[in-house]
């Protein structure tokens, strides 16, 4: 379904993505998180066809998607802000969404239409954020495309509305099963409903991993500092703060039933890192190491 191998990207002299390696051969929904710069866009308009990449392979069901017309019936990529024409109503983005969707249904996207009560005849570029991210939703889930694209699917909505979006998602991958790929900035908006997420850093994807298993990863521990240190000697510290005689540390290390006894031998409090302060820790520019021996 997916399969990238040593991919590679420049802007002209400026490396974007360098040696990424990706394989999806099933049907799945996964998150695709990574700080501003990282190469998600770029990854993603290589995906739909829109860039070349300078070496490396990229096939999308087998094809090679840049300039390949075949590619726009595997793929659709609705981009966080999306090039709707100027002149366009949600009459004219359905219309265009069937001509370059062989699986559209338009059944579901007049269903849509009215979930989310946007009005037919005002021209798009007049909509709010909410309502423009709303009619990309509508035409991405409504193409059923084999590998459907959401750059930050939810932005502008309100907490009504994203759970009204992850119902219909869940719905129509349960109908119709593809690679249905999310990205945010925000990983705990998008973690509950991925089965695997990809962590781009530096340029490159650095892990592909079972949600489930990324979840595990990272704990905080906080306590007086002798005993904290004496717990994390050789461990990876991600993040250590200073409050009054205690200190607060994240270790790059699984929340474990053994870590949870050593805490509680120890006096230490232990909590699980939440997802997002974690993904933010282990890519930063310069990781910090323990420095306690």
């Amino acid at each position: 379904m997916l399969k990238i191998e040593n991919l590679s990207f420049y802007y002209g002299p400026s490396l974007a993505l360098n040696e990424v390696n990706l394989f999806e051969g099933e049907p799945i929904i996964a998150g695709l998180w990574g700080r501003n710069g990282a190469g998600k866009t770029t990854l993603m308009k290589l995906l739909s066809g829109q860039e070349k990449p300078t070496s490396g392979q990229l096939l999308v069901n087998g094809i090679a998607p840049y300039n390949h017309s075949e590619t726009m019936k595997h793929v659709t990529y609705m981009q966080e802000n999306h090039p709707f024409s100027e002149l366009w109503n949600v009459d004219d983005a359905l219309r265009f969404g069937s001509y370059f969707n062989e699986n559209w249904d338009q059944a579901f996207a007049e269903e849509m239409v009215e979930l989310f009560e946007l009005p037919r005849k005002k021209k798009i570029r007049k909509f709010s954020k909410g309502m423009q991210t709303m009619i990309k939703i509508v035409i991405g889930l409504a193409s059923k495309a084999p590998i459907t694209i959401f750059d930050e699917p939810t932005n502008g909505l309100d907490a009504h509305m994203r759970k009204v979006f992850y119902q219909l998602l869940l719905d129509t991958y349960e109908d119709h099963p593809r690679l249905i790929i999310l990205s945010s900035h925000h990983i705990d908006e998008i973690e509950p409903l991925c089965e695997k997420i990809a962590i781009i850093d530096k340029q490159t994807v650095s892990d592909y991993v079972e949600t489930e298993e990324l979840n595990r990863k990272g704990i905080l521990l906080t306590g007086q500092k002798e005993q904290v240190e004496s717990l994390i000697i050789g461990e990876h510290v991600l993040e250590t703060k200073t409050l009054g005689n205690q200190i607060h540390v994240m270790v790059d290390i699984p929340f474990t039933e053994k870590w949870k006894e050593r805490a509680s031998e120890a006096g230490v409090k232990i909590e699980k890192a939440p997802l997002q302060d974690y993904l933010v820790q282990i890519t930063q520019k310069e990781r910090k190491e323990a420095n306690v021996s």
